[in-house]
């Protein structure tokens, strides 16, 4: 057994390295403490190597290496099994080194790992002289690196050199091509010079004779083109207000014709439920044969209004959709939203837009539904039902000025009703002729 580190005077554990381990000696050292590791049991190796006890060999020198160098620095025992081990690995090696006399056959880097970690007398002698053969090594290795790449240089040097002397001579050979061809090209342009000059002289005369012709025809050609801008401008607004004349004309006579019809049917109607309501006979005297006649007067809204029906009664709603040619209009969402504002906008209009449907069928009444169009991110695709117009205001036009629109548009004398709680809008369509009625009386008649 060899002894420990606290053993006599003739071991090397009072030793110290001066000087820091040589890398290819720590390589070397590291590899054989990796090697000695695998066999210890976790109780003998030191508590920091023990996380590296089930890694691989080289694993463990790539991973471990710092550590296990640090230990087998500090740890006198750890580095004592770790000798034992390299003693059974390499008996031959350590055998030499423990009687002094290291094999000169061996390699110097294992010679100075095996005595860096069995510390006999005299082991820092051996890893400095290893540290140092190993940078003569290294000196002598990039010593003949550096002749090799410097005879690669001079023999490149001296290709490029062949390279360049052929290229020069190739060079020098077009250089005397290209001076002939020169001198050829510069009798050649020294003619032509004549020549051009010759042809500029007789382009210069040619151009001012162009160029007082061009003059002329330009004061021509600018005269023409500005009386016939003119003439255009005046054809332009004769045109423009030939149109406007004739749009004019017919836009005002098809609304008034249509305004004029629409009355007229109105008129009609009224007359004929008057002669049903009064069951009047048919005329068998003549005017001549009476003096005094009395004239039947006609119904209007405010005649129903002053029957004895409340205004929230739904029945005067169906009074007034029965007039003849009644025209019901109504503010949509203001209607949605008093009866069911928790619903959706596009389901409340569905359910309105179905209810109006069927009280159009019934009553045979012109059923307008109007929306406001400013709450829309985008066109509604919607397939109005039978009987009822569906509006929706423009984008700057609110609902209630559409609702203002549709009932100026009415001909005088038309019974036109408007569906809506808005104080606004009921005020101005009173103000045009029309008959206001509350939502919450059109919500009951639909329910």
């Amino acid at each position: 057994m060899v002894e420990t580190a606290g053993g006599g005077p003739g071991d090397g554990t009072a030793e110290v390295l001066d000087r820091p381990l040589p890398d290819g000696v720590r390589r070397r050292v590291v590899q054989i403490v990796s090697d000695g590791f695998g066999s210890l049991t976790m109780a003998e190796l030191p508590a920091q190597l023990r996380q590296y006890a089930r890694f691989t060999p080289s694993r463990r020198a790539k991973f471990a290496g710092n550590a296990m160098a640090a230990a087998l620095e500090t740890d006198a025992l750890f580095r004592q099994r770790i000798g034992e081990k390299l003693r059974e690995a390499q008996p031959e090696l350590t055998g030499a080194l423990d009687s002094g006399s290291p094999p000169p056959a061996a390699d110097p880097l294992d010679v100075a790992a095996a005595a860096y970690v069995l510390r006999p007398a005299g082991w820092v002698k051996l890893v400095t002289a290893a540290g140092e053969e190993a940078q003569r090594a290294d000196a002598e290795r990039a010593d003949d690196e550096s002749r090799a790449e410097l005879e690669r240089l001079r023999a490149e040097l001296a290709q490029a050199r062949d390279d360049t002397r052929a290229e020069t001579e190739r060079l020098r050979s077009e250089l005397e091509s290209a001076k002939k061809d020169a001198e050829s090209l510069h009798r050649k342009l020294r003619a032509a010079l004549s020549d051009v000059k010759r042809g500029e002289a007789a382009l210069r005369k040619a151009q001012g004779e162009m160029d007082a012709v061009r003059a002329e025809a330009q004061a021509q050609v600018s005269a023409t083109e500005s009386e016939s801008r003119r003439l255009k401008a005046r054809l332009g607004e004769a045109e423009a207000a030939l149109e406007a004349t004739r749009r004019a004309a017919r836009e005002g006579r098809s609304v008034e014709d249509m305004r004029v019809r629409l009355l007229l049917d109105t008129l009609l109607d009224a007359a004929q439920g008057l002669r049903r309501e009064l069951a009047l006979p048919p005329v068998s005297v003549r005017p001549a044969e009476t003096v005094d006649a009395v004239e039947p007067g006609r119904m209007t809204p405010k005649d129903i209004a002053a029957r004895a029906l409340s205004e929230n009664d739904p029945a005067i709603l169906d009074q007034l959709l029965a007039l003849p040619q009644a025209h019901l209009v109504v503010d949509g969402y203001n209607v949605t939203k008093t009866g069911y504002p928790q619903m959706p906008l596009e389901k409340q209009r569905l359910r309105l837009l179905g209810q109006l449907s069927a009280l159009a069928a019934q009553t045979g009444a012109e059923v307008t539904c109007v929306f406001d169009g400013a709450e829309l991110a985008a066109p509604v695709l919607l397939a109005p039902p039978r009987g009822v117009r569906v509006l929706f205001s423009k984008p700057g036009v609110t609902a209630d000025e559409l609702i203002r629109q549709l009932v100026r548009a009415e001909p005088p004398g038309r019974p036109v009703i408007v569906a809506s709680t808005d104080r606004e809008v009921a005020d101005g369509v009173a103000k045009a002729g029309a008959r206001p009625v509350a939502s919450a009386v059109l919500l009951k008649r639909l329910s």
